[in-house]
């Protein structure tokens, strides 16, 4: 259960619907968490339920306010251990020949810029905990992408690339980083709200925050530029 006790851990877009479980297993498993996004009064409640964890408010498209966001952090703790990256968007449902362009734009800087980023600022403070873990979600949509949501699968993919390529930058460190693939997201209030629906393609949050604090373990230290894949059966 504490199998993360004394690792400080980033969350940027913690303030998302998958940020709360992430944020909580991995309070769970001992880590001290650092709660990042633009909203910092959203983030205030669930701070104040992990005794410890910190905000930063944050516009993460903000190259130097993330590397300022990295050295407070690393200064305060010691260093950083490891980057749980959870910044989502979607835009599609259109024929590809009738999505605008403006969708690539949104996405790109969401789903691709905040990673640049994040992995730029803290690479460094991964490198030197020897034991550093970054961890990104993903969708199949990377590897298998639909016409309708063309500009969400290219962005996802970039985003992959370049998680694979700080992976390579860590090769033979002790360092790591990673994908989690997932289909859409389900969580408790989903089902509650929609009982009749099977959610059968869709990935349950808490198994995605299980797979997430897998990732950023020393269980996962062998696993480096891999997808840990966890789309629905169905």
């Amino acid at each position: 259960m504490d199998s993360l006790r004394g690792r400080v851990i980033a969350i940027p877009g913690a303030g998302g619907s998958l940020g709360p479980f992430v944020a909580r297993r991995l309070a769970e498993a001992g880590a001290t968490v650092s709660l990042a996004g633009r909203n910092p009064e959203r983030l205030a409640p669930l701070a104040a339920e992990l005794r410890g964890a910190d905000i930063e408010g944050i516009d993460l498209l903000d190259e130097a306010a993330v590397r300022v966001w990295a050295e407070r952090l690393a200064a305060e703790h010691g260093g950083v251990d490891a980057v749980a990256h959870l910044v989502g968007g979607y835009r599609g449902g259109t024929p590809i020949e009738e999505s605008a362009a403006e969708d690539w734009d949104v996405l790109s800087a969401l789903l691709v810029r905040t990673t640049q980023n994040v992995g730029r600022a803290f690479a460094p403070h991964l490198l030197a905990s020897g034991r550093g873990r970054f961890a990104i979600v993903s969708s199949g949509q990377a590897q298998q992408p639909s016409h309708a949501a063309a500009a969400y699968a290219a962005a996802k993919a970039a985003a992959e690339t370049w998680t694979f390529a700080l992976a390579d930058r860590f090769r033979g460190s002790g360092s790591t980083a990673n994908a989690v693939v997932i289909g859409a997201i389900v969580t408790p209030e989903m089902r509650a709200e929609r009982p009749d629906e099977t959610f059968a393609t869709f990935t349950p949050a808490g198994d995605i925050a299980e797979a997430i604090a897998y990732l950023l373990s020393d269980a996962a230290a062998t696993m480096n530029g891999q997808r840990l894949v966890l789309r629905g059966a169905a």
